[in-house]
């Protein structure tokens, strides 16, 4: 056998033991075995028709993997913290007796309970801003207080029960980019 032809058979034996299917044992074949076939030609055609495709797939996933990175960082970008604040905490609820259950800036906190909802000084925290409050999640600034003064924020939560449980708490808010 000439010295291309076992460089050949050599290379078909890689390819073929790295995109073959089933068992490795299976996979591979001697020279002389393919030498002697008729189909030799049939075979190498299949194997760069799957390397083909191999290779097409990977280059759609390695696309759809920076179309991901992509979302991911547009999404992060978004909440980029703008700047931080120090406040005193507290929670109110929509649901009081007197309570009208909309906020200043007109979110209906009777009809949309998960809501997060925040009230604050507007020059402190201004109105229509994200806020994430610590123990309490990312959050509209989109209401007012008589009492909400100065570095105060009044946190909405549904239950009369658990804003209570909330109390009163010293938090570092992170004004986002919105």
């Amino acid at each position: 056998m000439k010295k291309s032809s076992i460089l050949f058979f050599t290379l078909l034996f890689y390819i073929a033991g790295v995109f073959g299917h089933g068992s490795q044992q299976n996979s591979t074949v001697s020279a002389v075995e393919l030498a002697e076939s008729d189909q030799t030609p049939i075979a190498i055609q299949k194997m760069d028709v799957k390397s083909l495709k191999l290779a097409k797939r990977k280059e759609e996933h390695k696309r759809f993997e920076e179309k991901k990175k992509k979302a991911a960082k547009k999404t992060e970008n978004n909440n980029e913290v703008k700047r931080t604040v120090n406040v005193e905490a507290t929670a109110y609820t929509a649901f009081c007796e007197g309570c009208s259950g909309t906020t200043y800036t007109g979110i209906n906190l009777r009809k949309n309970p998960k809501q997060k909802v925040i009230a604050v000084d507007p020059d402190v925290i201004p109105l229509g801003s994200k806020v994430r409050v610590p123990g309490y999640g990312v959050a509209i600034a989109g209401d007012i207080g008589s009492d909400i003064q100065g570095h105060r924020i009044d946190c909405f939560i549904p239950k009369h029960g658990n804003a209570m449980k909330f109390g009163r708490r010293q938090v570092k808010v992170e004004i986002l980019e919105s």
